[in-house]
């Protein structure tokens, strides 16, 4: 049990470098003081271009494929590998506290994203195969009704369908798709509202229903 959670302590300490805020500190600016406020990718982008975004991308992602691909399989110092924890469930516990540490990082006071890039990353390496049903929920959804939020939603929903259908002997990975569903559903809480308030920001370049 030592190595599960020493493990799962170091995925969550790799989820709090959040790419945002690394970023900005190569521009001396706090995407937490910009536009909706959010440390995510979607703000980065609309506040500071894409070449910022992609940076942002690129290291929410990368921490997620570390501490699922990485982590788990290393010998550490004084921790070792234990055969009595189950792989499945070791990795699953490293995908959800990276993404529990980008929402909640303890470098940055707690105030993260809101962990769809991370999750996509552990995904990554959890089931591959799971982005592509994701990936169609998420065009669907944007293409529809412009907003991003709601297709990153719906598209975790499409990666929770996915893992019971085609892993229904993992409970591990049917745990880890019914938790991180409903963790991206209470992260985008305010997107929701938003939506429903009818002043939610639509991504107008992919919203082919939008009014002419």
């Amino acid at each position: 049990m030592l190595e599960l959670g020493v493990k799962t302590l170091l995925a969550y300490l790799l989820g709090s470098m959040i790419g945002s805020l690394i970023m900005g500190r190569l521009r001396d600016v706090d995407i937490r003081e910009l536009g909706s406020g959010n440390a995510g990718g979607t703000n980065a982008l609309r506040t500071q271009g894409w070449k910022f975004a992609l940076g942002v991308f690129a290291i929410d992602v990368g921490k997620a494929l570390l501490a699922v691909g990485v982590l788990p399989g290393l010998d550490l110092p004084m921790v070792g590998i234990d055969p009595t924890v189950n792989r499945d469930w070791l990795a699953v516990a490293c995908a959800l506290s990276v993404v529990a540490g980008h929402v909640y990082p303890v470098w940055h006071e707690f105030r993260g994203g809101k962990g769809a890039a991370t999750m996509l990353g552990a995904v990554a390496v959890l089931a591959p195969g799971a982005l592509l049903p994701f990936a169609l929920a998420w065009l669907a959804c944007v293409m529809l009704t412009g907003y991003v939020g709601l297709g990153t939603i719906l598209g975790t929903a499409a990666l929770s369908a996915h893992f019971a259908l085609s892993e229904p002997r993992s409970m591990a990975f049917a745990f880890f798709g019914i938790t991180v569903a409903a963790f991206i559903v209470y992260t985008h809480r305010a997107n929701l509202a938003r939506m429903r308030a009818g002043n939610e920001n639509r991504a107008r370049r992919l919203w082919l229903l939008r009014p002419r």
